[in-house]
């Protein structure tokens, strides 16, 4: 899994999500835009983080670990029974 790069700032953040409030969407192959990093946060539980591009890998997440996600790189996420997280959105800013 990669780092997060020095440059790179939080602009966003979603709720925390468990069981009952885990959005699909998630679930399914998806990806950020250009340029878009995300931080995947555990609070409570396990998470199972799916990179599926180029090659596949897998990580579980904890509140030890969390996960990164490079821009444009399509992932999914499932959980490992209860749960809680939450994801955080990450872009480069200029200084001008």
């Amino acid at each position: 899994m990669k780092s997060i790069p020095p440059e790179v700032r939080a602009y966003r953040r979603t709720e925390d999500f468990t069981q009952d409030t885990f959005p699909i969407g998630l679930q399914n192959r998806h990806k950020t835009k250009a340029g878009v990093w995300a931080r995947i946060c555990i609070l409570e539980g396990e998470i199972l983080y799916r990179i599926l591009e180029p090659e596949v890998e897998e990580y579980i997440l904890t509140s030890e670990r969390e996960g990164i996600v490079e821009p444009e790189i399509p992932h999914e996420v499932d959980l490992l029974g209860d749960a809680r997280f939450f994801v955080e959105f990450l872009k480069a800013y200029s200084r001008a």
